[in-house]
């Protein structure tokens, strides 16, 4: 049986979980993913998977054996698409994990002009607000935006990111325009549920604890806050690569700018790999020069 192809069937199984949605992936049927990896772990002598009923999980073994068999592949893909120039050998499929206002807002055109460079390229985009592990779920590239922390990771800044208060003119005409923390606090603060506030307003620490903002919506998504900002529904801090239109347009009005934050980065992060595959390294590279040093949402 070839030792290769029931290498990549255990990977797939492990990043989908089941050995149905694994021959889903593979285009061929559960019995013969079955049969693979049961042919592998009999000629490793090892146990690799954890079965239930529900679940199909690594053993300490199969996540080592895991591992190394990405790499394996990876190391392959590299050594064959090596054998041709850059623009005929970044080939096959891209995955990318991004957040998603961000992604929604900004990454199409990037997308686009890359494939024009790259059309043998195919790309498999997920967004999502959570925090993945880009090695377990079998993915190539990440964008993350923060101040991250050390890791096994690569990490490669690409674009400055700028949080700015804001809300709409309706409402600081009803209400009053703070101009200090604690006049902040007398407002409706409109809270994005994955940042902390009090951990990212300037001058909040001088106050020892005493800071609290009042919140009657608490959203995951940054436009969500942003829209409810327009219809006056209170004080919001996002990116301007959320707000930035608005901002220009009007919509919304900048408040309290000696209390934003130092700007964050937007981050492309991807597994620290001897050999990077040539279609990572590809994007990176394209990525890194495509937003510039002030990104066209600072520049409405």
């Amino acid at each position: 049986m070839d030792k290769l192809t029931t290498m990549k069937t255990f990977l797939a199984v492990v990043q989908e979980g089941s050995f149905s949605k694994a021959a889903k992936k593979l285009d061929i049927s559960p019995q013969l993913v079955s049969k693979y990896v049961s042919a592998l772990e009999d000629n490793l002598h090892t146990r690799l998977l954890h079965r239930t009923t529900r679940k199909v999980s690594p053993t300490e073994a199969g996540v080592q054996y895991f591992k190394r068999c990405q790499q394996v592949i990876i190391d392959i893909d590299d050594m064959e698409n090596s054998l041709n120039n850059l623009s005929t050998s970044v080939s096959g499929v891209l995955s990318i994990s991004a957040p998603m206002s961000f992604g929604t807002r900004h990454l199409a055109p990037l997308l686009v002009e890359f494939q024009k460079q790259y059309p043998n390229l195919k790309l498999d985009l997920k967004l999502t607000d959570q925090f993945i592990d880009i090695v377990e779920q079998g993915i190539d590239i990440a964008l993350r935006i923060g101040v991250l922390k050390n890791s096994s990771l690569i990490a490669k800044k690409i674009a400055p990111i700028q949080l700015a208060v804001f809300a709409s003119p309706a409402y600081l005409k009803q209400h009053g325009t703070p101009t200090t923390l604690q006049e902040l606090q007398q407002h409706n603060y409109l809270r994005y549920a994955n940042a902390e506030p009090t951990k990212m307003l300037a001058g909040v620490d001088q106050l020892k604890g005493e800071f609290k903002l009042n919140s009657n919506l608490v959203a995951n998504n940054g436009d969500i806050l942003l829209n409810a900002a327009i219809a006056g529904g209170g004080i919001a801090m996002q990116p301007t690569f959320i707000a930035g239109e608005a901002l220009a347009q009007g919509k919304v009005v900048r408040i309290l700018q000696h209390l934003e934050p130092e700007p964050m980065g937007l981050y492309m992060v991807y597994a620290n790999r001897q050999f990077l595959p040539s279609k990572v390294r590809a994007f990176v590279d394209f990525s890194s020069k495509y937003f510039g040093d002030t990104p066209y949402w600072d520049s409405y």
